[in-house]
């Protein structure tokens, strides 16, 4: 069913990357779109200078007026906001339909759809599953919540296209026919619950992306990750599991230093971890449930091989920045939760020097702690929930801790307290919000401030 869009007046609830991407899609289609955006001082001009293209727009700050809401046709959120909050739930009850920028880009884009979720892993999962299809087909976007808006790619493309799209829970909230013919929740691990409440919540709509799916789609799971070993039992697309630490009689897995896809009719050695150039059994996950995805997807596993080979880490996770003065820092700042925030020290190979801290997700940081294992010499905290963290640590038992203002001290204060052979982490557990935009400019200036040294 195609929706004919002109003069439909749509609300674009959200005025950064995502809204002005929505806004742009229906503008271009012929839509009118009404942008509101929460934040009262909010700049209209720079909105308006955003826009790509001459259409009719409205653009709201701080309220929006009753009147509008009596003419909306659709009513279009960017992830970032909840929707539990007063006005997208009066939208819902005047039964305006509500959709993300997610639902939004798939309904007028064209092609073949590869989508993946998980707590930690999508980012690098994504980017090497796109370099896969890429290297192998003519017409490939790389897009969602890896900063690529869905939106600004749909209309170029065509039924040929393959789009590897990263999804994150906020943008699963809001899909109604989304349907990606082969998908991947990498893990489910306790994150954002002070967006979603309460973990059974966070598992069901981690779990939505397979909604509509069908028996001839896949999900690719992961068999370490007990509810989705038992989510895949009952799951409507076919289940494909990978795993790091079983040989499975069907899947992916790891096997020693290789590994190895196997289907009913033949066992695969794919590729050795050798020959990758990422480190970390978190990130062999990655690369079999990419590996997988691009399979059942169609791509030779010649071409799917030589993809991976050739495949270097992404920026923001564990990236080796420069060496100081025998000290090696690392960039790790997409660590946005503990869990992830596990994998980089648990990649670390030496002493380690550790900044972390930042905005409060109500997250716990206890397995975090106990997870440092002797590596963390000092634990350098900034942000909103150093203070939380401290006693976290402190009662632990764990007290070389240094309080610090912001990330430029602590890049400072870690110069002074390393030695020749330690290491810099920039690892926070924690989301950027408070001190920066997002986490990609934390890194950025986490990079700027060594590089100073």
């Amino acid at each position: 069913m195609k929706v004919d869009w002109r003069e439909k007046r749509v609300l674009v609830f959200g005025a950064g990357i995502s809204g002005v991407g929505a806004a742009n899609l229906l503008g271009t289609v012929g839509a009118v779109p009404v942008i509101f955006d929460g934040k009262a001082d909010l700049d209209k001009e720079a909105v308006v200078h955003k826009l790509q293209g001459n259409f009719p727009v409205e653009i709201y700050a701080g309220e929006l007026p009753e009147r509008v809401l009596h003419d909306l046709d659709l009513a279009v959120l960017s992830p970032g906001v909840p929707t539990d909050i007063p006005l997208v739930k009066k939208l819902y009850e005047s039964k305006i339909k509500v959709w993300g920028e997610v639902e939004l880009a798939y309904e007028l884009g064209k092609g073949t759809v590869l989508a993946i979720t998980g707590t930690n892993g999508k980012t690098t999962t994504t980017a090497l599953l796109g370099k896969i299809m890429g290297d192998a087909l003519p017409s490939v976007y790389v897009v969602g919540n890896i900063g690529n808006p869905y939106t600004a790619a749909a209309l170029q493309m065509t039924e040929n296209t393959v789009t590897v799209a990263e999804i994150s829970s906020f943008q699963l909230e809001t899909i109604d026919r989304f349907a990606p013919k082969v998908s991947a929740i990498l893990n489910i691990t306790e994150d954002h619950l002070n967006r979603h409440h309460t973990m059974e919540e966070y598992i069901r709509v981690k779990e939505l992306i397979t909604k509509n799916q069908t028996q001839e789609d896949v999900c690719v799971l992961n068999y370490e990750d007990e509810i989705l070993r038992e989510f895949g039992k009952t799951a409507v697309p076919r289940a494909v599991y990978f795993s790091s630490a079983h040989i499975l009689d069907e899947g992916i897995y790891l096997d020693g230093d290789t590994i190895v896809l196997k289907t009913a009719q033949e066992t695969i050695p794919v590729v050795r971890t050798g020959d990758l150039k990422l480190l970390g059994t978190h990130n062999f996950e990655n690369v079999m449930a990419a590996i997988a995805m691009a399979y059942y997807a169609g791509i030779p596993i010649d071409s799917i091989r030589k993809s991976a080979c050739e495949f270097t880490a992404v920026e923001h996770r564990i990236e080796y920045v420069t060496e100081k003065q025998g000290v090696a820092y690392y960039n790790d700042s997409k660590g946005t939760n503990p869990d992830a925030a596990i994998k980089g020290i648990q990649a670390m190979n030496r002493p380690t020097l550790l900044i972390a801290g930042g905005y409060d997700k109500q997250s716990s940081y206890d397995e975090w702690i106990e997870a440092f294992d002797g590596k963390v010499k000092y634990l350098v905290l900034i942000g909103q929930t150093r203070e939380k963290i401290q006693d976290a640590a402190h009662r632990l038992g764990f007290t070389d801790t240094i309080l610090c203002e912001d990330l430029k001290e602590a890049v400072h204060v870690c110069a002074e307290k390393a030695c020749p052979g330690d290491a810099v982490l920039l690892s926070p557990a924690c989301a950027s919000w408070g001190q920066f935009d997002n986490y990609e400019q934390r890194g950025r200036m986490f990079k700027e401030y060594v590089r100073n040294l």
